[in-house]
C-alpha cells in the first residue's frame, strides 16, 4: 500500500479521536457548570462551538478523500 492511501485512513482517526475528545470535553464542561462555573462552562462552549463550524468541512472533505476512483 502506498503511502498517499494511508493519508485518508489517517485523517478519518484523527477525526475520531476529535470527535471523541469533544464528547470527553462536554461532559467535563456539564460537570463544572452544575457545579456553579457557568463563565468556564461557557468558555469551554465557545471552544467546541469552532469544533462543530469544522466538523462539517471535515466530514465532507473525508468522503471525498475516501471515495472509491
Amino acid at each position: 500500500m502506498p503511502n498517499s492511501d494511508l493519508l485518508p485512513s489517517l485523517l478519518f482517526k484523527i477525526n475520531e479521536n476529535q470527535l471523541a475528545l469533544e464528547a470527553a470535553i462536554m461532559e467535563l464542561t456539564l460537570w463544572v457548570e452544575a457545579r456553579g462555573s457557568a463563565d468556564v462552562a461557557g468558555n469551554v462552549r465557545g471552544a467546541m462551538e469552532t469544533i462543530g463550524r469544522n466538523e462539517e468541512f471535515i466530514k465532507l472533505t473525508l468522503a471525498v478523500l475516501m471515495a472509491p476512483e
